[in-house]
């Protein structure tokens, strides 16, 4: 979405273990034994696979909880990724460019104050913008500075028409008087939050953590959902079980036959493919990567020996949408994609041009048959988190399909906390995962905090943790396309724009860093019956699912007990 940058935007305003055995919060005085919920009753949602918990609140954190983003810290604007829509005002009332769009002026919502009282001004939007964690090295931040209380000014080396996402909808905004006194950022678990969003932290256990009504929050009148339990739960089936028994309300997950968690009555269901799974690949020999994914052409066999329509069909019960090699959500982005060749990522699997890529760079089928190089067999580790049975059933598939063109994948599962320590280091070969959906339809978010390079600090050597905010887990590296990301920041120009991601399209769909699988199957699952106010097909007004960052706090403030 570009925007002229002398335009003035004004914005909307946000209205006003035996896991069974868990000790689920009871309902309230009034009770619950006729279904429906009220104000004191938790709404239910599942944490995700961390168990047990540790509390970390730390929004800069690879392993912060998904109750820290949105409920508790917010950025300046929320940002509904499902359409092509104006940002809705959270801390933030509006903002405009200055005629070069190198400067932004943000106006904040007067009066607000921190979950512990202390006033939130414009000095705190300042600050958190020079905050090292929002500011890594090549962010062409000049200044930030709090001209009064509710004006903050945003200066920078160059036009940051494209970042409009980044420094608006996903940089959160700190109480200084807290986080001046935080160095450490990576390391800091804050167990004792303090936000600006419409809950705080009540309890935290190693089974699950309650957050309840910031009676600061601005729009504390109209919150109606006055406290929510994150239950942990380590795999898919058994959220499924505690949701078909009625014992959980929200949560985004998997689930190939959704009647059987639909037929109690109080559970619907939507499904909202927006974000791209793909195999990780740790492609980057000169940053650590060790492996025969390091190489080009086995990324480049294993790409086209993917079967992604039986994946579909088997793995995710056909309910995810084609990718896009140039990711590109289409038909949302369809005006960016430079090459209509690289619309859809092949559906089919050719074993044929698999092996023809391989002898042209040099490899040999052995006796096995499995090819090899210079006495080295194409044999490649592939892991997926246990007890997501989607992407463990893909990474089986996915084995099966690459011994059917020569190359050896042994896939195999890993709890959460090894995945995220994996990918974060370095240190893993193949992985199924997840990409995260550009908020805007705009596919930047994905060219500069995926496939940015060391150029602009977006990756770092295995061994070494990717910078705060990045998600250059391949290690991925490109001047062409640094330098295409770079150029692309500064132009509200369309046309030169597609020119600009016609290059680093070029160049991802023949490195394939990340190899393209689906657009998953986003399913959420929420109480109908008890609550109201969800997402829907009809009213999409955010990204639904329980995990979404920013979109849940939304959610959140939306939603009502039924009755």
């Amino acid at each position: 979405m570009i925007r002229n940058g002398k335009r003035r935007l004004a914005l909307t305003a946000v209205a006003g273990a035996s896991v069974l055995a868990l000790g689920l919060t009871a309902c309230g005085a009034g009770g619950n034994e006729g279904g429906d919920a009220d104000s004191d009753r938790a709404l239910r949602v599942w944490a995700g696979s961390q168990t047990p918990i540790t509390a970390n609140y730390n929004p800069f954190a690879p392993t912060v909880l998904h109750g820290a983003l949105g409920p508790i810290y917010e950025p300046l604007f929320f940002y509904n990724k499902t359409k092509d829509a104006e940002p809705v005002g959270l801390i933030g009332d509006s903002f405009e460019y200055n005629e070069d769009g190198t400067q932004i002026t943000v106006t904040i919502k007067p009066d607000l104050k921190w979950s512990d009282g202390e006033p939130l001004t414009a000095k705190d939007v300042a600050f958190s913008f020079n905050y090292e964690a929002n500011n890594p090295e090549g962010n062409g931040l000049i200044s930030a500075e709090a001209t009064d209380d509710t004006t903050a000014v945003l200066t920078y080396s160059s036009a940051q028409y494209t970042t409009e996402f980044q420094r608006m909808g996903s940089s959160y905004i700190l109480p200084e008087h807290i986080w001046k006194d935080v160095d450490d950022f990576a390391n800091f678990t804050n167990e004792e939050p303090v936000g600006s969003g419409p809950y705080v932290v009540d309890k935290t256990t190693s089974e699950s953590y309650t957050l309840v009504a910031n009676e600061n929050y601005r729009g504390a009148d109209d919150l109606a959902v006055k406290k929510v339990q994150y239950i942990a739960v380590d795999n898919n089936q058994t959220a499924q079980d505690l949701l078909a028994a009625g014992k959980l309300d929200w949560t985004g997950m998997f689930i190939p036959n959704p009647d059987d968690v639909t037929s109690n009555g109080k559970i619907d269901w939507i499904n909202t493919p927006q974000d791209p799974t793909v195999l990780y690949t740790c492609s980057n020999a000169e940053l650590g990567c060790t492996g025969p994914q390091t190489d080009v052409a086995v990324r480049q066999a294993l790409n086209v020996a993917i079967d992604r329509a039986t994946i579909k069909d088997k793995a995710f019960v056909g309910l995810t949408g084609d990718i896009s090699p140039a990711y590109t959500l289409l038909p949302r982005d369809e005006k960016w994609l430079a090459d209509p060749a690289n619309e859809v990522s092949p559906q089919e699997a050719n074993a044929a041009e698999a092996g023809e890529i391989l002898e042209a760079a040099g490899y040999t089928k052995g006796s096995s048959g499995i090819y090899e190089k210079d006495g080295a067999p194409v044999e490649l580790n592939l892991i997926s988190v246990d007890g997501w049975t989607d992407y463990n059933d893909a990474a089986k598939l996915i084995a099966e399909q690459a011994e059917a063109a020569g190359i050896k994948v042994t896939a195999s599962t890993v709890q959460w906390q090894e995945f995220s320590d994996a990918r974060q280091g370095g240190n893993f070969q193949l992985i199924v995962g997840g990409v995260i959906g550009t908020s805007v339809a705009d596919p930047f978010q994905i060219y500069r905090d995926w496939f940015g390079g060391t150029a602009v600090e977006s990756t770092s050597p295995v061994g070494e943790e990717i910078p705060a905010g990045r998600w250059n887990f391949s290690r991925y590296s490109n001047p062409k396309v640094d330098e295409a990301i770079q150029a692309a920041i500064s132009t509200n120009d369309e046309a030169e724009k597609k020119e600009l991601y016609g290059t680093i399209q070029t160049e991802i769909v023949r490195d394939l860093p990340y190899i393209p699988l689906v657009i998953n199957a986003t399913q959420t699952f929420y109480n109908t019956k008890d609550y109201t106010g969800w997402p829907t097909e009809e009213d999409l007004y955010a990204f639904p699912p329980s995990w979404g960052a920013i979109a849940a706090g939304y959610v959140l403030t939306q939603i009502k007990p039924a009755g």
